[in-house]
């Protein structure tokens, strides 16, 4: 069976779990190539069973720039050229203004500024003229959440990446585009707030604050990043679309 990324090749960062992982599984389901990182090896390598078909797993931090490289390398391994990048690797923790660490700061930036950041620019000798990028952001970007100033930072910074990027790559006609999805069912949202009874009913709470009256599932963004890396969305570039139910919308 062919799909619309039949031997595209495809870099899927932070691709062990959670929206990473379902996004690479949806694209080796379209045929594509996928190459996926993750910082933990038997992680990694659980998440290359789980995707099958055309999967590399390449153990990287992606703050890392060396570790970048090794991507890279194994990359031009096996293909010439890449044709579609989703800059998904991130996280952040909970840290309310008065209590901010120098750490907590450095940490977060890293993992989602400075890693989105030289993800793509290693990337550029190798990706094809008319490929996608695609950048995860969040609903945080513009929307305030107590105790997550400094994530929110880092996606709304991720996504003026988007807003700029288009610019300086408009001659190569390489689109960059930001999605930000709203709360997801993710291992990434219970390691914010645990598990138990306590966990649910936030998950709970959340969930009523969004007009689908539900939280998204990681599937549901892989749609919206296979939309923005298809020809179907060969007209958007620089936008942010927002997954998530509708919440900031409100």
């Amino acid at each position: 069976m062919t799909g619309k990324f039949e031997n595209k090749v495809v870099v899927v960062t932070g691709g062990t779990s959670g929206i990473g992982l379902a996004t690479a599984k949806a694209f080796s389901s379209q045929g594509a190539f996928v190459f996926i990182t993750g910082r933990r090896k038997e992680a990694l390598d659980a998440a290359v069973r789980e995707i099958g078909g055309r999967v590399t797993g390449v153990q990287a931090d992606m703050s890392k720039l060396s570790d970048i490289d090794r991507l890279y390398d194994a990359v031009q391994q096996q293909h010439a050229q890449i044709d579609v990048i989703f800059a998904n690797a991130g996280g952040g923790e909970m840290a309310v203004l008065g209590a901010i660490t120098e750490e907590h700061f450095q940490k977060t930036f890293d993992t989602n500024v400075k890693g989105t950041l030289f993800t793509v620019q290693k990337a550029l000798p190798l990706l094809r003229d008319g490929a996608s990028i695609i950048l995860t952001s969040s609903t945080t970007s513009i929307s305030g959440t107590p105790a997550f100033s400094v994530y929110s930072a880092t996606k709304a910074a991720v996504r003026n990446f988007a807003r700029n990027w288009i610019l300086d790559l408009k001659d190569r006609h390489i689109r960059v585009n930001a999605v930000s999805p709203g709360v997801t069912d993710t291992a990434g949202l219970n390691e914010l707030f645990g598990n138990g009874e306590s966990a649910e009913n936030t998950k709970a709470y959340l969930a009523s604050l969004i007009p689908a009256g539900r939280i998204g599932q990681p599937e549901e963004i892989a749609k919206a990043v296979l939309f923005l890396a298809s020809d179907e969305a060969s007209f958007v570039n620089g936008v942010e679309l927002f997954v998530d139910g509708g919440q900031v919308q409100i």
